[in-house]
């Protein structure tokens, strides 16, 4: 089931998703999808927290420290929304979701960690405010990956080397001073 919605999603978007049409796409019984999941909310959940999973495993493997590891990071959260653009579509759809979810909430904040750890790997010096930066870094992965999958930059290009390119456009830290 959470894969022929994914397929939905990615294609139509999460709007088309419907329980019914989900279960004929499977070739299960209608009443399969609220059975497992309970409604579309459950569903929607349940892939948002399998997202969440897949991207904090994808992250977990940058250890942090340095800008070299946050820009890391960063290609890695594009390459997941690249490579999974239904779990990331519904990932990013608070309002079609159960933030109350236990499962979601574990999945988001190993994510969210994971990020945070990276960015507060970065000196001070470099980074400045933490939580100003953690959003910073955040913003600008999730813009890129949002854009590219949208078609609104450059497709024909390395996302991981242009993705480098901009980290280190941002993270660059002050010039320095002409002698």
């Amino acid at each position: 089931m959470l894969s022929v919605a994914l397929d939905v999603v990615t294609q139509e978007g999460v709007n088309a998703i419907s329980l019914r049409d989900l279960a004929r796409r499977a070739g299960v019984s209608h009443a399969a999808p609220a059975h497992h999941f309970g409604d579309k909310t459950g569903l929607l959940t349940a892939i948002a927290a399998e997202g969440y999973g897949l991207l904090a495993d994808a992250l977990a493997e940058i250890e942090p420290g340095g800008l070299d590891a946050l820009r890391e990071l960063g290609v890695r959260y594009v390459l997941f929304a690249l490579a999974h653009p239904g779990h990331f579509e519904v990932m990013n759809r608070a309002q079609v979701v159960d933030e109350t979810d236990a499962e979601l909430i574990d999945q988001k904040q190993r994510a969210g960690a994971s990020l945070r750890a990276g960015v507060l790997g970065v000196p001070d010096d470099r980074r400045g405010d933490g939580d100003q930066a953690v959003l910073a870094a955040w913003s600008l992965a999730h813009g890129y990956a949002s854009l590219y999958l949208s078609g609104s930059v450059r497709t024909d290009v390395d996302p991981a080397a242009t993705f480098r390119g901009l980290a280190g456009t941002l993270f660059a830290g002050p010039a320095q001073p002409q002698t």
